[in-house]
């Protein structure tokens, strides 16, 4: 029987008994008691000082978190649009008869619970589901029966990966089914020739306001969706008066259809964290933190490696790459199961371990973000993107794509056609 009071204690410590931390210490104890329940609520908002509505509000926004007891393994079958065009009703109707539940239920012996849940970032290997934190894609009912007998047999989700993808996702931290798809490959973010923070190095020998002027004169814009000019953006952060300023990448990619961030994080790891210090180094900050969705998860530990090997080779901590005075390093925060942090406010809100809600705006996150600091927040992608500008230069990115939108654009296609993945295009 596992002690709920030294359970919470233990979760507490970890992450210093920091209110900010909330939704980390939630996610362990939801992961050792199967759910947050009254009592833990009491303890975690003693522990952290804060009220026990205000766990409460946390616990019951977030759809990874659970006041009632969870399976000891939850199956999440998908259930967007494109999954339910593949099949995704069928795969649920599968692994509920296997199981002897219905969706939404647990298991008499506690072993199994079954779920729907919004896109999992899946869609060009539909109809997906998450068991646990692995993955399972191009599922059938049949496929999905055989999947619960197994995991009736031996309750060992890994297992159920016996042939991995391409690329890192066969990497022995990754070690998932999953597929890149990469259809077309472009000169910026998937050319075969991307050299090891090159765009780094190239910035540390410029001044902070050259590094803002190289991203501004590529014409570099967002690629989360808004197409906000990106130096723009940089110059509004290095400019607001503050003691910190903060980094924050959005790699809640929870849009229906979306994978692209997905393939990037798998593949291009060292260069968006290059491409966050990058940022860094412009905008004046030393603290950096990685907002990465809860359905992909199976990839913490492959990217916790590459912060690891990065902090080795200086490349992140004090005195980067022999610069002196600069600092900054990279946390990775998980969400846990909420679309709307895709927003950036809202997800600076759940960074400090309260409810994503979306904020009123202004003030604007470069003027007050992430802990009331100024804060650029970039999208996976826009962050590769800069340090390829760095590496290459703002003339040969502007060379690329159309005179409202330079360089290259991933697109993520999915749906009713032959060649579903990755393109890369002008």
């Amino acid at each position: 029987m596992v002690d709920v009071a030294s359970t919470v204690t233990r979760a507490c410590k970890k992450f210093g008994d920091d209110r900010g931390r909330l939704i980390d210490i939630l996610r362990e104890i939801q992961r050792q008691l199967g759910c947050i329940d009254d009592g833990a609520m009491e303890l975690v908002a003693a522990a952290v000082k804060s009220s026990r509505v205000e766990v409460e509000g946390v616990v019951t926004f977030y759809s990874f978190f659970s006041r009632e007891k969870k399976g000891e393994i939850i199956i999440r079958v998908c259930d967007d649009i494109i999954d339910r065009n593949a099949g995704s009703e069928d795969v649920a109707e599968a692994f509920a008869a296997e199981l002897g539940i219905s969706v939404g239920q647990t298991t008499p012996d506690g072993n199994f619970s079954l779920e729907l849940t919004p896109c999992v970032g899946m869609s060009d290997q539909a109809p997906a589901a998450l068991v646990n934190e692995v993955v399972i894609t191009n599922l059938t009912a049949e496929s999905a029966r055989e999947t619960a007998r197994l995991l009736k047999k031996d309750m060992s989700p890994s297992k159920l990966v016996s042939k991995t993808g391409d690329g890192n996702n066969g990497h022995k931290l990754v070690n998932a089914m999953v597929k890149n798809n990469v259809r077309k490959k472009g000169d910026v973010l998937l050319a075969d020739d991307v050299p090891a923070d090159a765009g780094l190095r190239n910035a540390l020998k410029m001044s902070p306001q050259d590094v803002i002027r190289e991203i501004t004169d590529a014409g570099l814009r967002g690629r989360g969706g808004a197409g906000f000019p990106t130096g723009e953006k940089f110059r509004l952060a290095a400019k607001t008066e503050a003691d910190r300023r903060y980094v924050i990448c959005n790699a809640d990619e929870g849009e229906p259809g979306t994978f692209k961030d997905r393939v990037l994080l798998t593949e291009r790891a060292d260069l968006l964290f290059e491409g966050m210090t990058i940022a860094a180094r412009a905008i004046g900050s030393d603290g950096g933190v990685m907002y990465l969705r809860a359905e992909y998860e199976y990839l913490l530990p492959f990217l916790e490696e590459t912060l690891d090997n990065r902090r080795k080779n200086n490349l992140l901590g004090s005195n980067i790459l022999g610069k002196k005075g600069f600092d900054f390093d990279v946390r990775i925060q998980m969400g846990a199961g909420a679309y709307i942090c895709g927003e950036e406010s809202a997800l600076i809100s759940s960074c400090e371990g309260l409810r994503g809600e979306p904020k009123n705006r202004p003030p604007f996150p470069v003027e007050k973000g992430y802990l009331g600091k100024p804060t650029s927040v970039n999208n996976v992608e826009t962050l590769c993107c800069v340090a390829r500008i760095l590496d290459r230069g703002a003339p040969w990115f502007s060379a690329m794509g159309t005179k409202a939108s330079k360089g290259t654009k991933l697109l993520s296609v999915c749906g009713d056609c032959e060649r579903p993945g990755i393109y890369e295009v002008p």
